[in-house]
């Protein structure tokens, strides 16, 4: 199949019920209404009680599982999934052979607390993807019981990176990020990471007709505690999926269609079996450099000098605000970023950048818009 198949299956199947970043169970269970009965099991209970859901899908012997929302607010994989959910309900060719080939069991949102409050964390404030060992969290003992129970021969670790990531050395965004986690503490190019590197690669070969150079892997230092590491550790092939951000889409909607897409080309080089002797492309990939900011406003007039020029740095901050997802520009950093790039770059041309009555223009400031030359400008991102 063709970029362009997997693009246009997605028009089809995209599920209108999910939009933007604020995922939680109460989104997905009016999806899940529509959905076969018969495939959805409650297997376990957050630290508040709340359900957390599993879905099957497919009567191959190959099995696959997959898990999202371990970080609650990381929800893009979740609305790509319940994407995939609506493909296995029609006739197509490429549903007919991941369902035919495979057997997933999926579970959408691990962490349904901190889906709730949008936070990374559980209710307890723990980071399940360090419990891998302790599991000490309700929510880390229902993966590890669905792992145990089920078998895997694969594992798809579904997560959401941050907009400070560029690939490589290069000012290109880490639109995806991928990593065959290592299983011990020399790295080992194991048998099982070699497979998950294998599928990578052909999900990078696929995608970068659209992202020639938005493709990124993770640093693969070891981790016990970590999830990932743990499965690769016990010998089970594990993907660990990170979506990115791409220019002008803090929504994640288009990075949505990308991993609808990076999910589907995972399974189906499972289903018509993995040939490792691809995976040294996988090594190819550029590993995640850490330097785009939101926003930076170059050339700036520094307050008070004559002739001090610097760039104002903007982050965005991610808050919850009556069931919305608010982006927050704060003051990052001042000072002269040559080698950082912004998603958004304003050009100050020498002039102060002034701001509201009575603000200061100082690190950790929240500054919803900016003068320069007596023109406002607003900060918010321009698409939300």
């Amino acid at each position: 199949m063709t970029i362009a198949d997997y693009n246009s299956l997605f028009s089809l199947v995209k599920t209108p019920e999910l939009f933007g970043r604020y995922i939680t169970n109460f989104h997905i269970e009016k999806c899940l209404e529509k959905l076969p009965k018969s495939s959805i099991s409650v297997i376990g209970q957050s630290v508040e009680k709340r359900p957390i859901y599993s879905l099957k899908f497919g009567k191959g012997s190959t099995k696959v599982l997959l898990w999202s929302q371990m970080h609650g607010n990381e929800s893009t994989t979740t609305k790509a999934l319940f994407d995939c959910f609506r493909l296995f309900g029609t006739s197509t060719a490429l549903s007919n052979l991941i369902l035919e080939s495979c057997t997933l069991f999926v579970i959408p949102i691990l962490n349904p607390d901190g889906a709730q409050r949008y936070t990374r964390f559980n209710a307890n404030n723990l980071d399940l993807n360090r419990d891998a060992q302790d599991l000490s969290q309700p929510e880390s003992k229902v993966l590890r019981t669905a792992y145990t129970d089920f078998k895997p021969d694969y594992c798809f670790n579904l997560h959401g990176q941050r907009t400070l990531y560029n690939v490589g050395h290069t000012n290109v965004s880490a639109t995806l990020s991928f990593l065959s986690p290592s299983q011990d503490q020399e790295r080992q190019l194991t048998p099982n990471r070699k497979q998950a590197m294998a599928i990578i690669a052909e999900i990078k070969d696929l995608l970068q007709i659209e992202l020639p150079n938005g493709i990124a892997r993770y640093d693969d230092g070891f981790n016990l505690n970590c999830v990932g590491d743990t499965f690769q550790n016990f010998g089970v092939p594990t993907l660990l999926y990170e979506a990115g951000h791409y220019p002008n889409d803090y929504n994640r909607e288009v990075v949505r269609r990308f991993m609808f897409i990076a999910l589907l080309k995972g399974l189906t080089v499972i289903s018509n079996g993995v040939e490792t002797s691809g995976y040294s492309k996988y090594l190819a990939i550029p590993e995640n450099g850490k330097k785009f900011y939101d926003i930076i406003i170059r050339n700036v007039k520094e307050n008070g000098a004559s002739d001090k020029i610097v760039d104002i740095a903007f982050q965005y901050v991610e808050r919850l605000c009556n069931g919305k997802i608010e982006f927050v520009p704060v003051v990052d950093s001042i000072s002269k970023l040559d080698g950082f790039y912004g998603h958004r770059e304003i050009n100050a041309k020498g002039y102060v950048v002034a701001v509201a009555k009575n603000k200061v223009l100082k690190v950790t400031n929240e500054i919803d818009f900016v003068f320069i030359n007596n023109e406002k400008i607003a900060l918010k991102p321009l698409n939300n």
